[in-house]
């Protein structure tokens, strides 16, 4: 399984920015899916999550301001980001759990990682 996320992006504050992220390869199911992100110099962090069924939850830091969306037909999900602020720095990882033909078992994947940088 492999999940592609959108390039690079930067905004001044109070920008808007949409990450995408979409998943390929031999994929039975995917359960959750869901944003992290890591700060410079700082542990990774849930920003969002979403399941298949699409009842989401976010970090307190992000609540009110960003929102996280999947299509499923199309294996991806979306996190928009409004009202940001530069403490929202960091590289945005996609995550997906997904059961694959080889296995059946349910396993964590990770995208390559989105630089985000707001600028005050």
């Amino acid at each position: 399984v492999q999940l592609q996320a959108s390039g690079e992006a930067w905004c001044g504050l109070g920008g808007s920015l949409r990450l995408s992220c979409a998943a390929s390869g031999s994929i039975v199911r995917i359960n959750d899916m869901g944003w992290y992100r890591q700060p410079p110099g700082k542990q990774r962090e849930l920003v969002a999550a979403i399941s298949s069924g699409g009842g989401s939850q976010y970090a307190e830091a992000v609540k009110g301001r960003f929102t996280i969306s999947r299509d499923n037909a199309k294996k991806s999900v979306y996190l928009q980001t409004n009202s940001l602020k530069p403490e929202d720095t960091a590289v945005y990882y996609c995550n997906a759990e997904a059961i694959t033909p080889m296995t059946f078992a349910i396993e964590n994947y990770w995208g390559q990682g989105t630089l985000v940088t707001v600028s005050s």
